[in-house]
C-alpha cells in the first residue's frame, strides 16, 4: 500500500489546508515514511501519535529562525498524521496512544499490510483513480501547473479556490 499513501494524503492536505505554499511533495515523503515499519514486520514509533508529535518537535525545534524551510518541513509531521488516519492506526488504541497502554506495540502486523490481497489491491487501485481525478482538479495537464508543482511542490493558487 504505497500509491494510497503517496497519492490520497496530498490531495486530502490540499483539500483541507487550500494552501498553495505547502510543499506536497514533501507531505508525500511524510505519507509514507510510517510505511518503512513494515520491514520490521510490526509497527513502531512511526505508527504512534507520540512518534509523529516528535517529528513535529523536531521540525519545529530545528527550525527556529527558518521560517521558509519550516513551512516546507512541516509536510512531514502532517503527511504522518495522515497516514494513520488512512491505515487505521488510530483504531488501535495501544498503538496509537502508545505508551499510555503500555510499552508493547502490539503482536499484529502493521497496519499497512493487515488487510486481505484484495482490499490492499483495492485501495491502490482507488489511489490511481484519485490521483486521476486530482490531476483534472489541480489543472496538472496544464504545463506551467505541473512545473510549478514538479519544481516547488506547490500548486497554483487559482486551483486551491473551491
Amino acid at each position: 500500500m504505497f500509491l494510497w499513501f503517496a497519492i490520497l494524503v496530498p490531495i486530502l492536505v490540499a483539500g483541507v489546508f487550500r494552501s498553495p505554499m505547502i510543499d506536497y511533495r514533501i507531505v508525500a515523503v511524510g505519507a509514507v515514511l510510517p510505511a518503512i515499519e513494515v520491514a520490521l514486520g510490526h509497527p513502531f514509533v512511526l505508527h504512534t501519535l507520540v512518534g509523529a508529535s516528535i517529528l513535529l518537535g523536531v521540525v519545529v525545534a530545528g527550525t527556529q529562525n527558518k521560517r521558509l524551510v519550516r513551512r516546507r518541513l512541516l509536510g512531514l509531521p502532517i503527511g504522518v498524521l495522515f497516514h494513520l488516519v488512512l491505515d487505521g492506526s488510530w483504531t488501535r488504541a495501544s498503538l496509537f496512544w502508545w505508551p499510555a497502554f503500555g510499552l508493547g506495540f502490539g503482536d499484529r502486523p502493521v497496519p499497512e499490510v493487515d488487510h486481505s490481497i484484495g482490499v490492499l489491491v483495492g485501495f491502490e487501485i482507488l489511489a490511481v483513480v484519485a490521483g486521476a481525478w486530482a490531476w483534472r482538479r489541480f489543472g496538472l495537464a496544464d504545463s506551467q501547473n505541473r512545473d510549478l508543482l514538479t519544481r516547488t511542490g506547490q500548486l497554483d493558487r487559482s486551483v486551491l479556490s473551491p
